[in-house]
C-alpha cells in the first residue's frame, strides 16, 4: 500500500500502512522478526497472540479446580490435625462470627478468580468476534483485567504469613496444604494469559484482523 496516497485520501493507521508496533517500546516499524530500536521480538499479527491467551487460561482454570478440592492450610497440635480448604476456612470463621476476615476470603480467593477467568475469556472471544463489544468497552474490560491481577495472591499470602508466624514446635504448627500450590500455579497462569493478550487487538475490528 502507498502511504502516501493513503494519506492524501485520509488518516491510516500504522496497520494500514504495513507497520507493525514494538510491545515493548512502541516504536511503529516495517514488519521484521525484532524490532530495530529494543531488539524484542514483533508479532505482525496480533491475533496470533490469542493462543497463548487461551492456552494459559485454560490452564489456569485446569489449576483452579484442586485449589478448591485439597487442604489450603493444615493446623496440626499435639491431640488434632486440621485441615481447611478455602471455602471451608471462611464457612468457619463465618461461624465463628470473623464476617469480615470470611468476606476478604470469599472476595479474594473465589470472586476475583473467577471474575479474572470470566473477563479474559470475554475479551479473547471480543476480539475474536463471537462476542459483540464496542471497542471503548472492550478497552474499559482490559483496564479491570489489568486493576483486580494485583489483589489475586493475598490468600496465598495469608497462608505464607501464618506459616511463618505459628511455628510453636511441637505444640502447634500451621503448613500450607497442596491447594496453595495449585492456587498460586493458577494465579500465576491467568496472570500469564493477561499479559500475553494483545491490547492492539482492542481497537482493531475482528473482521480486519488478517489485514496487512
Amino acid at each position: 500500500m502507498d502511504i502516501m496516497d493513503s494519506t492524501a485520501k485520509g488518516l491510516i493507521t500504522a496497520r494500514e500502512a504495513g507497520l507493525v508496533g514494538c510491545r515493548m517500546c512502541g516504536l511503529a516499524q516495517d514488519v521484521t522478526p525484532q524490532c530495530t530500536r529494543c531488539g524484542g521480538r514483533l508479532v505482525a499479527d496480533p491475533a496470533e497472540a490469542l493462543q497463548h491467551v487461551w492456552a494459559y487460561l485454560i490452564a489456569g482454570i485446569i489449576a483452579y479446580i484442586p485449589a478448591n478440592i485439597y487442604p489450603m492450610l493444615l493446623t496440626r497440635t499435639l491431640l488434632t490435625e486440621e485441615k481447611s480448604t478455602i471455602i471451608g476456612g471462611a464457612v468457619e470463621l463465618f461461624d465463628h462470627g470473623s464476617y469480615g476476615i470470611a468476606l476478604i476470603i470469599i472476595i479474594a480467593s473465589v470472586a476475583i478468580p473467577l471474575g479474572k477467568f470470566v473477563a479474559v475469556a470475554v475479551l479473547a472471544l471480543s476480539v475474536s468476534g463471537k462476542v459483540k463489544m464496542g471497542t471503548h468497552a472492550r478497552h474499559r474490560l482490559f483496564e479491570v483485567v489489568e486493576f483486580i491481577g494485583r489483589w489475586s495472591m493475598i490468600d496465598v499470602f495469608v497462608v505464607a504469613i501464618l506459616a511463618a508466624l505459628v511455628q510453636l514446635n511441637t505444640l502447634a504448627a500451621i503448613e500450607p496444604g497442596f491447594a496453595a500450590l495449585a492456587f498460586g500455579a493458577s494465579v500465576i497462569l491467568t496472570m500469564l494469559a493477561a499479559q500475553s493478550f494483545d491490547p492492539r487487538l482492542i481497537w482493531i475490528e475482528p473482521s480486519k484482523q488478517g489485514a496487512t
